[in-house]
């Protein structure tokens, strides 16, 4: 643009680009499903509790491959990347091992049908165009698709392992020193009634330790795993900060005590803060319950640490000393009001601490349902299917506006953005064009080399413009060098469907990638790292087959 090469209007084309528009309006759909608390039904019977993270990739990769078959793969990334963050966090795996697997298995399995990704289509488009008596079946693509989709899924699983960062989070280097003791009660009606303490998923939780059970008057020590829970069970948790955090999204278990519900604000409005007592805090030396603490603050006091010391009364009965660290219930302006109050040494609040709104869940999910059928009919188009999603979520209260302002990823949109400006200069100065010409040309003498150079040059445009422009750019070169050799353009017209959706190397190469980019933590290189082998390995398997199963 500085140059002059395109003009700003050019330069400028991705941020009014449908692909990255829509990304933005299923980060607000992805807050919706994390918000009400939907994605626990997709971790819970999806994930379980894998030992290993091999087989955690197992479980992800297979039914998103089986999905994006027959779904767009862009909405169900959407719909897992929150799932697996959230699976990921409790269970002390890093999301980088899994995210970037999670997009491969979409794409590879967008690769084995018409409707699995819009490069399919487009194809399928230009293919009717060139020749209206001829267009491609829904499984036509799974020839080449199903043999790269499962050498691809044995690629991930043998060498995920390896090539894949490790990248925990910063709670896994600096732990929290503090620990918590806290009492939860199984609600009436819970639906972890009947279940035992191992199916409930109360035993695995890092960083937090199921003490006893208060029932009917008696005590339950040394928690056997097989232990099965019974309404109005008082449920005494020793941990730190974090797992609480998790420990409060357990659908069906409160907080024991009855204060919470006498708040003035509304739950869902309510974070988790910790706040240091000091010397001059008019509760000091006084219990909770005493000091009528709830209506000094108008917040609850859901446990206390103490110099990592275990404290064995109830909440309410905790006599209070200088340096004693609350986990309160309050509204976020309790920072506000008393963040420079003398009475505290500190106070600060939880990230993503906010109750779940689980009776939101079915709304949710019936939104984003209704999403992928609009989009998979062609009722509406992907971006204002996911537009009307997003709109839906915030109309419903599935989330608010605030919560979907902040799960929307700038940097990422930036990138797709800036990158697919990049890839429209390439193409309106003529410079891919000319590329693509010169490169199929060298392998003009025989159409096996023109197969392999077709494969290699759509492949290195759909990673640095995207992969619609790549495909659309590179079939009519492709058509025409069919026609040179006197033979049939099918095998270079599905080498071309297979190499537009090879989308491994770069980031930017598809929008799957980029979605997964931030909440994976990678670099550039990890992609490069773990891509290329993968592109090369389908490289192979569709040059050897497309002329086998679509003779020249």
């Amino acid at each position: 643009m500085v140059t002059k090469t395109i003009a700003p209007s050019a330069a400028l084309v991705g941020f009014s680009n449908e692909g990255m528009l829509t990304v933005a309006a299923l980060y607000v759909v992805a807050a919706g499903l994390k918000e009400t608390g939907a994605i626990q039904f997709v971790i819970n019977k999806l994930m379980g509790r894998p030992k290993t993270i091999g087989r955690a990739q197992a479980r992800v990769m297979g039914p998103v491959m089986l999905m994006s078959a027959f779904l767009n793969n862009t909405p169900v990334v959407a719909s897992f990347i929150p799932a697996l963050q959230d699976w990921a966090h409790k269970n002390r795996f890093a999301a980088s091992k899994l995210m970037i697997p999670l997009s491969y298995a979409a794409i590879l399995g967008g690769a084995c049908t018409i409707l699995g990704t819009s490069t399919n289509l487009v194809v399928n488009g230009l293919l009717i165009a060139e020749d209206s008596t001829k267009a491609l079946s829904m499984f036509d693509p799974a020839w080449l698709g199903l043999p790269v989709a499962v050498v691809g899924f044995l690629y991930l699983l043998v060498f995920g392992r390896k090539l894949l960062p490790d990248r925990h989070s910063g709670f896994e280097s600096f732990r929290d020193p503090r620990e918590y003791t806290i009492e939860m009660m199984v609600a009436q009606n819970s639906s972890l009634i009947g279940k035992t303490i191992e199916e409930a998923g109360l035993r695995n939780l890092p960083g937090l330790f199921l003490v006893e059970i208060y029932r009917n008057e008696q005590i339950i020590p040394a928690v056997s795993p097989d232990e099965h829970l019974q309404e109005n069970d008082r449920l005494i948790f020793a941990g730190i900060v974090e797992s609480i955090v998790d420990l409060q999204q357990i659908n069906g278990l409160n907080p024991a005590t009855n204060q919470i519900f006498k708040l003035d604000a509304p739950r869902r409005e309510r974070r988790l803060i910790e706040a240091v007592v000091s010397p001059s805090h008019p509760v000091n030396g006084k219990t909770i319950k005493e000091g009528q603490f709830r209506n000094l603050y108008d917040a609850v006091v859901l446990a206390v640490a103490r110099n990592g010391e275990r404290i064995k009364e109830k909440v309410g009965d905790i006599r209070l000393k200088t340096g004693d660290t609350l986990l309160l219930e309050a509204h976020p302006t309790f920072i506000d009001r008393n963040k420079n109050n003398q009475e505290y040494y500190l106070v600060s609040g939880i990230a993503d601490s906010q109750p779940l709104n689980y009776e939101k869940a079915w709304v949710a999910w019936i939104i984003i349902g209704g999403m992928v059928i609009l989009a998979a009919t062609g009722i509406l188009s992907m971006f204002k299917a996911a537009l009307l999603a997003a709109g839906m979520m915030m109309i419903s209260g599935s989330c608010t506006v605030d919560e979907a302002r902040k799960n929307i990823d700038l940097p990422v949109l930036l990138v797709i953005a800036a990158s697919l400006g990049l890839g429209h200069a390439l193409q309106v100065t003529g410079a891919a064009k000319e590329i693509a010409t010169s490169a199929i040309s060298i392998a003009s003498e025989n159409p096996h080399l023109a197969l392999a150079a077709t494969y290699l040059v759509t492949w290195i445009l759909t990673e640095i413009i995207t992969n619609n422009a790549a495909a659309v750019l590179i079939f009519p070169i492709a058509v025409s060098v069919a026609a040179s050799f006197g033979v049939s353009y099918m095998p270079f017209v599905m080498t071309i469907i297979m190499a537009a959706s090879a989308s491994f190397a770069t980031p930017i190469g598809y929008q799957t990638n980029l979605m997964v980019y931030g909440p994976g933590g990678y670099k550039f290189t990890d992609f490069t790292k773990i891509g290329i082998p993968l592109n090369l390995i389908v490289f192979a398997i569709t040059v050897m087959l497309a002329p086998i199963v679509w003779p020249f």
